[in-house]
């Protein structure tokens, strides 16, 4: 091989390499939200949207992609002091998206650490207007300044600030002893409330509960009561109907009369018994009825057997004698004998 055709064979290589360098810079493609500048000479020429574009090559200068989408970032705790003169450590998060790429290229150098650098600024400024509790309480209200702020300064720069969150927040250590102990009171006295409360209920309940039972036993006496009284009227109202329907004689409301007399000696140390004048009245009609006279009445003996008490040829057995429990004096209630 010739050296005239191993130096047509280098400069056909050489060809070759500069059409595909010269390809490579003139056809670009852009992926769907990215965007590149373009430079001319030294300027801004246009901005490449997502697709396949054409630049003139060695003349153009395609800088690198711009991401359009919205990104997150998360920035290290900043010391920030509170109006009570607290310092908290403060770490934010922070959502953003470049709406111009040209602005975003040329306008600042890294919008990143400027957007930090401008959370940290507005983040003292907010939090030095409030106190520790405003501070643990009012995220949403610094997050709302925080987004506000950022968004007006970040706007000419190509960026929007969609979302600012405020991720932690720490007091120091003896604040948050003191918060802890803050909040075991808290909880204690929740505890003591709520047990009390209990037992208010509870006493309020038994309460109700034996007034109640009070109540449904009066009235279950009282039902009783009038139930008894009741079954004794309608058994008084029974007998009294039963004994005028059989139109009883005075003999044999005599003989009742006497019936009940026994009883009278039933109490303890009844030894004498004044009985009243109308016992005489139902002897005599007692008398009456079995064909004698009260005025042929004997004394009787207790100790002695009488005369006549001797039984009949066929009759019956003679009955033991019987101590008399007391002695009947015939008279009136107050002591006075009746008049013959």
């Amino acid at each position: 091989m010739t050296d005239i055709a191993i130096a047509l064979l280098i400069a056909a290589i050489c060809g070759a390499a500069v059409l595909a360098t010269a390809v490579m810079r003139t056809v670009w493609i852009v992926p769907q939200a990215r965007a590149r500048n373009v430079e001319r000479l030294g300027r801004y020429h246009r901005t490449l949207e997502p697709g396949i574009s054409f630049v003139f090559p060695f003349v153009d200068r395609v800088k690198p992609l711009i991401d359009l989408r919205e990104q997150v970032v998360s920035f290290k705790a900043q010391p920030v002091i509170t109006e009570d003169n607290v310092v908290v450590h403060i770490d934010t998060v922070l959502f953003f998206q470049v709406t111009d790429p040209r602005a975003a290229d040329y306008e600042i150098v890294n919008y990143i650490k400027a957007i930090e650098q401008l959370t940290a600024t507005t983040l003292r400024n907010v939090i030095g207007t409030l106190d520790l509790e405003a501070t643990l309480t009012s995220r949403d209200r610094i997050n709302t300044a925080l987004r506000g702020v950022l968004d007006d300064a970040s706007g000419k720069w190509g960026i929007r600030v969609t979302r600012v969150e405020i991720k932690a927040i720490e007091p120091p250590p003896s604040i948050k002893d003191a918060m802890e102990k803050q909040m075991r009171a808290e909880r204690e006295k929740r505890a003591a409330i709520l047990t009390a409360e209990g037992a208010r209920a509870s006493a309020i309940l038994t309460a109700e509960g034996e007034r109640q039972s009070t109540i449904l036993k009066a009235e279950g006496t009282r039902q009783a009561a009038i139930l008894e009284a009741e079954g004794q009227s309608a058994a008084v109202t029974q007998v009294f109907n039963a004994i005028h329907a059989a139109d009883p004689d005075p003999k044999l409301l005599a003989y009742q009369y006497l019936q009940t007399l026994p009883k009278l000696a039933e109490g303890k140390g009844s030894t004498f018994f004044v009985i009243p004048s109308e016992v005489t009245n139902a002897l005599q009609a007692v008398s009456h009825a079995f064909g004698g006279s009260l005025d042929d009445a004997k004394p009787f003996d207790a100790g002695k057997p009488r005369d006549d008490a001797k039984p009949a040829e066929g009759g019956p057995e003679e009955l033991p004698e019987a101590d008399v429990p007391f002695e009947l004096t015939t008279g009136r209630p107050n002591g006075r004998e009746e008049p013959a």
